[in-house]
């Protein structure tokens, strides 16, 4: 689905299964690093710090009653944080609209951004 949107898959980070190796518990949860230079670039363009949160992650979860959640970072909040201009405002909304879109896809309903 991600690949299929143009985004690239730089990352998949399953903490549960690294707990499980260093003889820890925790529940199903899985982070995703993904996305575009075309979409991450202006942003660090404008400002270089953006790269902190930059490519785009994904955290899916599991909570104490067995739902799955998806928490990631908006681009609108990533701009606010470094005081991204008015340069990056529309790979910022494209960002924010892809990810919601991605988002509705994949969990066939709004997420926690």
């Amino acid at each position: 689905m991600i690949s299929g949107a143009g985004l690239l898959v730089f990352a998949r980070i399953d903490h549960a299964g690294n707990a499980v190796q260093a003889g820890m518990e925790l529940r199903p949860t899985e982070l995703l690093i993904f996305g575009n230079p075309r979409g991450g670039t202006p942003l660090m363009q404008d400002r270089q710090t953006s790269g902190i949160d930059l490519p785009v992650k994904a955290l899916a979860w599991q909570d104490e009653h067995g739902k799955v959640w998806l928490t990631y970072d908006r681009a609108s909040w990533i701009a606010d944080r470094h005081g991204l201009g008015a340069e990056s405002e529309s790979a910022v909304k494209a960002i924010d609209t892809g990810l919601a879109h991605l988002v509705e896809q994949v969990a066939g309903r709004a997420a926690i951004g």
